[in-house]
């Protein structure tokens, strides 16, 4: 009798849950599904589960009675005694059609491990549809309900098992098989053993019948290729029992999660799209460009391209545009990427010879903003007069019209009234401020007088979109994951904050605090989300984010992950990152201060401002200074005019003061003294609650915190590390765990997460806890005391990395700082030499070996870096490789590669010394050539993980294992009669 099929029968069968977990005092296991009598996805109703030791597990198990034949979907929770869900399972949903033909009355056991994070990644698109892509129905025929599994219910002292295994990483012709003690297992010989069949969704299963003698059973699974090779996989037997006693289950589920093998390791690019260099291109990297570059990743053993955001960014129609985390739509792509000369096969000679002398005009050593988005957009506007009414009509256009109205309509009329206004900032737009479904319609429908005009924004938006779609199908086809980046804010003056404004809380501004980029912190100008807003619609507006991302890529990066913990927010009138509080936060309140003898609220939150202090900054000139900017509101003691009690107001009144001032200091040195006094502070007055109080960030830099008497400076310095490093920890990881579960299940990219700055303890466990990946760049260490980071010492759920967009490059940062090249020289390379004083090929291969050698999931290089292994592409100065300076808000973007790709793929030389790399150090290559090294991403050499504790603890074994290098696994074992000798 078929799984899926046999006789129908009669009445019902009592269905048993187990799963080995441990919870904390005051947790609980519950199960809860889709059907009526698991809570119908009410987890309020769904079933408790309840504890009991077996050996040294902790067994949680509840039962129901169903009928035979019962088909449901189900997942586990954790709730408190409330039934309030503190977490649930990572992953899809499971799914079990119960087994037909049980006789009435029997107990049927699903034995289950809790889903973590980690174990979701092998089914991530990125392996799964990607670099896994051998495996799935098309290659491997799935079981039919006619087929091999069968179900036989013997006499009472049997029982049938189910085994099922995940398993995405298979080659065709290479069957699995699960061996163990029993006879019915092989008795440890794989030729005897139980053959699973593919049931689809990487699950494979098969069954048998196990008698009393059988017990305990202990097995493993294992690959066997055509060829009769073995792979087993690796770790301690797995193992269960049953006790015959009369009552025993008459059908048992093992869901044994995923095949343990050996962590899977690649290696990857990064380069922003704006910065690659083809022959085709016209002034920057365009996205067809994206094939040649997964070309080059290919031959190099590279299995990922990184990315920085492509979104729009046109806010100003200026070269501040050129910053690509400031997002004008987090829908629409940037026309910018457009490559004109693919948007008809038919564009006439004339508008030919312009974008080829355009392509002559604009292909300069770095990106010209301004002209390259006017030249494309103008050729564009002449070819859209003749192809419009062609493209209008196609299927195509119209399939990207219906699926993508929902966002195109409000951004192509945002684009529109920003150049009819003359600005993106939508409250100076008269009545079209405030947005409408009405007034888009009028303004957007076919008999609008500016209907080409709105047309013309769809018909570039399709044109980007099938140009993005055809690299990203070859990067899929070619075993290449194109990994893209969220950015944590967009624009204030944006399409997002137009027609969503509740979603944004329009008077803050999101930052960073003070960190190893910015002493005074960073700025980013965006508005905070209204966190509790978004939540009413279950996160809709970043779901359809990710859902449009996950069109074009199969991974991504959250940039600034730790604003789904906690944002650093800043009054809108802030120029500067200093003066900020986290959001949320538990603030200081005014009865606690009180309690602990804290009284002058007006001192300690006002810029404490005296003659001594003004003398300090600005010496002789310190009385003009005070004249034109502050108030002496008691004896020896000032404040800011309210004409300039901000840093936006002192930033304009300065600029205006300066005209007619014949100061020998720049605005600049004079701004940042201006801001030192205004920012000289010991807490700040929350502008929402004046009874609430933020410590400022360093308070112990201050002179209004040291003038103060020892036992306020005791008080307050201890509520300072209470507010930054204590209270918060449970709040941030409870905020985190309502929103970043949303992302991860809003698509099947595999996600990664930017974890720099200062780490709240929180932030690792939640990170381990969803499987989400973190980076590691060495020069900034997360570890307190280490100048420089160990890439040997990573663990494996890490994204690892010399260097990013937001510093110097390599060669760049070992030319800055000669006592530091010295340190590093003498700590990592471990000579007492003196070091080179150019970044040598040499120096750059050992950083680099370093990093694919690191346990790191994956190693992911600037492009900068790897052209650093030759002198031939060390010509240009260093710091002209450069991508970012985070210290300055109006950076320039516009760095390119000073070789095209079509060079770079013809250098067999430099692909050589990349692939020998990357494949010496047992990365997985994408070639055909390095298949045999390519390892399943999986559980380590533990035994099957009972929860988050023990999977912590089988990722630490991860890293360990790929310390090493990795050659082939030592589990393959040759020939046709290989028998296991693990009993």
């Amino acid at each position: 009798m078929g799984l899926l099929s046999g006789s129908k029968a009669s009445n019902s069968v009592t269905l048993c849950f187990k799963i080995p977990y441990y919870t904390q005092w005051g947790q609980h296991l519950l199960v809860c599904g889709s059907e009526p009598v698991l809570g119908a996805w009410n987890v309020k109703r769904g079933l408790l589960l309840k504890p009991s030791h077996q050996g040294d597990e902790l067994i949680w198990s509840g039962s129901v009675t169903v009928p035979a034949g019962f088909s449901f979907v189900y997942n586990y929770y954790v709730v408190d005694d409330e039934k309030n869900v503190l977490r649930w399972e990572s992953g899809k949903k499971r799914t079990m059609p119960l087994p037909k033909g049980i006789p009435n009355g029997q107990l049927v056991e699903l034995h289950d491990l809790w889903q973590t994070g980690s174990d979701d990644l092998p089914l991530r698109s990125a392996f799964k549809d990607v670099i896994f892509r051998i495996s799935g129905t098309g290659r491997i025929k799935k079981l039919e309900s006619s087929e091999s599994v069968q179900n036989q219910f013997g006499s009472d002292c049997s029982v049938t098992v189910q085994f099922r295994i995940c398993c995405p990483n298979i080659d065709e012709d290479t069957s699995i098989y699960v061996v163990g003690s029993p006879s019915n297992l092989g008795r440890w010989k794989v030729e005897d053993g139980l053959k699973l069949v593919y049931a689809g969704d990487s699950v494979w299963l098969a069954e048998t019948v196990m008698g009393k003698d059988d017990m305990p059973i202990k097995y493993r699974y294992c690959k066997v290729d055509k060829a009769k090779n073995l792979a087993l996989e690796t770790g301690a037997n797995r193992e269960f029992h049953v006790e015959f006693s009369g009552n025993q289950p008459k059908y048992i589920v093992r869901s044994d999660g995923l095949m343990r093998e050996m962590p899977w390791r690649g290696a990857g690019v990064a380069i922003p799209m704006f910065s690659v260099r083809s022959e085709a291109d016209l002034g920057v990297g365009e996205f067809l460009d994206l094939k040649l570059l997964v070309d080059w990743a290919v031959k190099s053993g590279f299995h990922l391209v990184q990315l920085l955001p492509i979104n729009d960014t046109s806010v100003h129609g200026m070269w501040w545009d050129s910053y690509p985390y400031s997002s004008l739509s987090v829908f629409a792509l940037h026309p910018l990427y457009l490559r004109v000369q693919a948007l008809s096969k038919n564009i006439p000679d004339d508008i030919m010879q312009e974008i080829q002398q355009a392509k002559e005009k604009l292909d300069g050593k770095a990106v010209d903003y301004d002209a390259t988005m006017a030249t494309k957009l103008s050729i564009a506007k002449k070819i859209f007069s003749r192809e419009k009414d062609v493209i209008f009509k196609s299927s195509s256009y119209q399939s990207f019209f219906s699926e993508n109205q929902e966002w195109l309509k409000p951004y192509a009329a945002f684009c529109f009234l920003r150049d009819f206004f003359e600005t993106s900032d939508h409250s100076q737009w008269g009545t079209f401020s405030t947005f409408s479904k009405d007034k888009l319609e009028k303004l957007t429908s076919e008999d609008s007088l500016h209907q080409d005009i709105i047309r013309f924004h769809y018909y570039i938006q399709y044109h980007l979109h099938m140009q993005l779609s055809e690299a990203a199908d070859y990067a899929r086809k070619e075993g290449v994951v194109l990994k893209g980046d969220l950015p944590i804010g967009v624009d204030r003056n944006s399409v997002d904050t137009w027609v969503y404004p509740t979603l944004f809380r329009m008077n803050t501004s999101t930052g960073a605090p003070p960190d190893y980029f910015d002493k005074n912190g960073q700025n980013w100008g965006f508005p905070t989300y209204n966190w509790e807003e978004m939540s009413k619609d279950n996160y809709a507006w970043w779901r359809a984010r990710l859902t449009q991302m996950a069109k074009y890529f199969t991974a991504y990066r959250i940039d600034h992950i730790l604003g789904f913990f906690r944002i650093w927010e800043l009054p809108d009138h802030a120029v500067t990152g200093l003066c900020g509080k986290f959001r949320p936060s538990i603030p200081l309140s005014q009865e606690e201060l009180e309690r602990e003898g804290i009284w002058d609220f007006k001192r300690l939150s006002e810029p404490y401002i005296n003659q001594q202090l003004l003398q300090e900054k600005f010496e002789a000139s310190w009385t003009i200074i005070a004249s034109t900017f502050l108030n002496e509101f008691q004896k020896g003691r000032y404040e800011f005019k309210e004409d300039c009690n901000t840093e936006k107001k002192i930033a304009s009144k300065l600029k205006a003061f300066l005209e007619t001032s014949l100061f020998q200091e720049s605005e600049e040195q004079l701004r940042r003294k201006l801001f030192d006094i205004l920012q000289n502070v010991a807490l700040l007055r929350d502008p929402e609650d004046p009874k609430k109080f933020y410590p400022r960030f360093n308070i112990e830099d201050t002179s209004s915190f040291n003038d103060l008497d020892e036992h306020s400076k005791n008080v307050l310095k201890r509520l300072y590390y209470d507010y930054y490093f204590q209270r918060q920890e449970s709040l941030w990881r409870q905020n985190a765990l309502k929103t970043l579960p949303v992302l991860l299940n809003s698509s099947d990219m595999l996600a990664c997460g930017e974890d720099l700055g200062l780490i709240p303890s929180c932030v690792h466990p939640v990170m381990q806890e969803l499987g989400l990946i973190g980076l590691r760049i060495q020069r900034m260490p997360n570890e307190p005391g280490l100048e420089f980071g160990i890439p040997s010492q990573y663990s494996y759920m890490t994204v690892c990395a010399p260097s990013c967009h937001d510093c110097s490059t390599l060669r760049a940062w070992w030319e800055e700082d000669e006592d530091r090249r010295r340190r590093f020289f003498s700590a990592v390379v471990g000579s007492d030499m003196l070091p080179p004083d150019r970044c040598t090929p040499e120096i750059v291969e050992f950083v680099l070996r370093q990093h694919v050698e690191a346990p790191s999931m994956w190693a992911i290089f600037p492009l900068q870096d790897l052209l650093a292994l030759k002198e031939e592409y060390m010509t240009r100065p260093a710091v002209e490789e450069t991508i970012n300076d985070p210290t300055n808000p109006k950076h320039y973007w516009r760095y390119r590669v000073h070789v095209t790709m079509e060079s770079l793929l013809s250098d067999k030389e430099l692909i050589l010394s990349i692939k020998s790399l990357v494949a010496g150090s047992g990365r997985s290559c994408p070639s055909q050539d390095d298949k045999d090294n390519e390892f399943m991403l999986g559980q380590p050499s533990v035994e099957p993980a009972a929860n988050a504790k023990a999977s912590a603890a089988a990722a630490a074994a991860a890293a360990a294992a790929t310390t090493a290098v990795i050659g082939r696994s030592p589990n393959v074992i040759p020939g046709k009669e290989a028998v296991v000798a693990v009993q």
